[in-house]
């Protein structure tokens, strides 16, 4: 599930005429990075979520084997976004990824499957340790132990991708929700998990971080 319907408003006068996934960053559109890992990982049934502007991801994403879950009249945040999501999706569980970062080192599509543990975890979330983190404001978000459990503190940041299982989404009743509720009783039951990117990774979800996310790529070609 690629999560690509939201304003970007962070990103001020470069969405005034587009949506946030199609800002370029080293000289192509943010989706195209996400797409450019999932084609990496292998063959998956892959969802976008539409509405600021849907109609230009649309027309971007043509034939780039990419199935569209329209959000309108309102946005559905990305609780409600997945759950409406789901019968396109046709899997449980399921890779969510945000739109608006840019990676380097080990695909962390690959790095998820391979640490996915179903017996012990309904959500295994990418995390990066606030030292490697570019263009991201604010604290961590997790606390992880030994085992992988999470709760929630000052520690690691939440990269956007995941594995999920779905079960929990009809649960809620709001039509517009975030995925932190799902999140919040998985960690009541212990089953919220975590495990940390080795790799680069930047936030592009203000304008000033386009830069470093391309100095960040840069970089890693060079190495």
């Amino acid at each position: 599930m690629l999560f690509a319907a939201g304003f970007g408003t962070r990103m001020g006068a470069l969405t005034a005429d587009r949506p946030k996934p199609l800002v370029e960053v080293a000289g192509r559109p943010l989706i195209d990075h996400a797409l450019a890992l999932r084609d990496d990982f292998g063959p998956l049934r892959t969802v976008a979520n539409l509405h600021y502007r849907g109609d230009q991801l649309r027309r971007h994403l043509q034939g780039r084997d990419v199935l569209f879950s329209e959000e309108t009249p309102e946005i559905l945040e990305t609780g409600g976004g997945l759950r409406k999501a789901l019968p396109l999706l046709a899997s449980n569980p399921v890779f969510t990824m945000n739109t608006d970062a840019a990676w380097t080192g080990t695909n962390p599509l690959i790095q998820l499957a391979e640490a996915w543990d179903p017996a012990r975890m309904d959500a295994l979330l990418l995390l990066i340790a606030p030292e490697r983190a570019r263009g991201h404001a604010g604290g961590g978000d997790f606390l992880m132990a030994p085992d992988g459990s999470l709760k929630r503190g000052p520690g690691a940041i939440y990269s956007g991708v995941q594995i999920l299982k779905t079960d929990l989404l009809d649960s809620i009743p709001e039509p517009a929700f975030s995925l932190n509720l799902l999140w919040d009783a998985m960690l009541r039951q212990g089953r919220l998990h975590g495990v940390m990117h080795a790799g680069g990774w930047c936030d592009v979800g203000r304008p000033e971080s386009i830069p470093l996310a391309e100095a960040m790529l840069a970089e890693a070609a060079d190495v």
